[in-house]
């Protein structure tokens, strides 16, 4: 799927997807909270799964990332979906990968196909990029998220371990 596409999801929402303009930040940190709406690890805060994706966007709204792409999926002009991308070396191989860094969706647009829309946007833009893999992180717990990725082709590779001190 390509970027400025219009998608009939179901017979209640129309969406398309484009890219992101820096005057959207406010409804782009708006859907951030989504990313900590599952059962999220013992021990830790549901604002630190997604302290650093606001971070991250504030970065590219303001210039300082030219390495990050935003896409946002709007139904009658309202975010309802964002996404970005980073280009990078692949962990192992090296090569040019494309890292997925968010993808969130509203409640309101949950299960009318867009998350899955905007990882088919994302993967023809990290193709346009020169990348020739994609990567994600995504909580062992999130079966949501999973659920997605599984269903786009991702398979799981690693796994990260994490204690307090």
């Amino acid at each position: 799927m390509l970027v400025g596409i219009h998608y009939r999801a179901s017979l209640i929402m129309d969406y398309s997807i484009r890219e992101a303009v820096p005057a959207e930040l406010a409804s782009l940190e708006a859907l951030l909270p989504r990313l900590a709406d599952f059962e999220v690890p013992n021990g830790r805060e549901p604002s630190e799964l997604w302290h650093g994706d606001r971070d991250l966007i504030r970065a590219w709204a303001s210039g300082e990332r030219s390495d990050v792409e935003v896409i946002v999926a709007l139904s009658e002009e309202q975010v309802l979906g964002m996404a970005a991308l980073s280009v990078r070396k692949e962990l192992l191989s090296g090569g040019q990968s494309a890292h997925v860094e968010i993808v969130s969706v509203s409640a309101l647009a949950e299960g009318h196909g867009m998350g899955s829309a905007l990882m088919q946007a994302m993967e023809s833009i990290a193709l346009k990029r020169g990348a020739n893999s994609m990567s994600l992180h995504v909580f062992a717990n999130n079966t949501r998220a999973r659920a997605l990725y599984e269903k786009q082709g991702y398979d799981g590779e690693l796994m990260r371990y994490f204690k307090r001190l």
